[in-house]
C-alpha cells in the first residue's frame, strides 16, 4: 500500500471536513478508514436526467504527493457514460497532470466528474449510449451495487 505524505494526509482530511460541511449535491464521498488515499463516492442520479433514480459507485485514488498531482478516477457501477473499473481521462484526473491545479479540492473533482457525466463529449474511459439505455442502467444500478460487498458494507442507501 502506498503511504500518504504528511501534506496529502492533512489536505485530504481538510477536504473531507469541508465536504461534510458543504456537500456536493447528489454526491456522498469518503476516504477508506485504513487508507486516506482511496476514496469512494456515490452519485445519486439527478432528477430530469437519464440517470434519475440511479446510484453510481466509484472511487478516487490519490497519489502520495497529492495535492501536487491529480487522482485517478474510476466508475464501478455501469452508467452508460463511463466504462466500469477503468481510469477515466478527464482534465481533473491523472491523465492530464499538465492541467492539474493543486488548489482543486475533492469537491472540485467530484463537481467536475458530475459535469462530465452529464456531457456527451467522448474521452478515454467514456462510452456512448442512448438516454433509454442510461435509464435502464439507472434502474438496475441498485441491484448491481448490492452485489458488491464493499458497497453493502458502506451502507450507502
Amino acid at each position: 500500500m502506498v503511504v500518504a505524505s504528511v501534506t496529502a494526509t492533512a489536505r485530504l482530511k481538510k477536504d473531507y471536513a469541508r465536504l461534510l460541511k458543504e456537500p456536493v449535491p447528489y454526491v456522498r464521498a469518503a476516504p477508506l478508514q485504513e487508507n486516506i488515499l482511496e476514496w469512494h463516492y456515490i452519485i445519486y442520479g439527478a432528477p430530469n436526467t437519464p440517470y434519475d433514480g440511479g446510484v453510481y459507485h466509484g472511487k478516487l485514488v490519490f497519489p502520495s504527493d497529492f495535492p501536487f498531482k491529480p487522482p485517478s478516477i474510476y466508475m464501478i457501477t455501469p452508467s452508460g457514460r463511463f466504462q466500469v473499473n477503468t481510469r477515466l481521462c478527464l482534465s481533473i484526473s491523472d491523465f492530464h497532470p499538465d492541467t492539474w491545479n493543486p488548489a482543486w479540492t475533492v469537491s472540485t473533482i467530484i463537481t467536475g466528474l458530475l459535469s462530465f457525466m452529464n456531457d456527451t463529449a467522448p474521452t478515454l474511459g467514456s462510452i456512448t449510449s442512448s438516454d433509454a439505455e442510461k435509464k435502464i442502467l439507472a434502474k438496475r444500478s441498485k441491484a448491481f451495487n448490492l452485489k458488491v460487498s464493499f458497497f453493502r458494507r458502506w451502507n450507502f442507501y
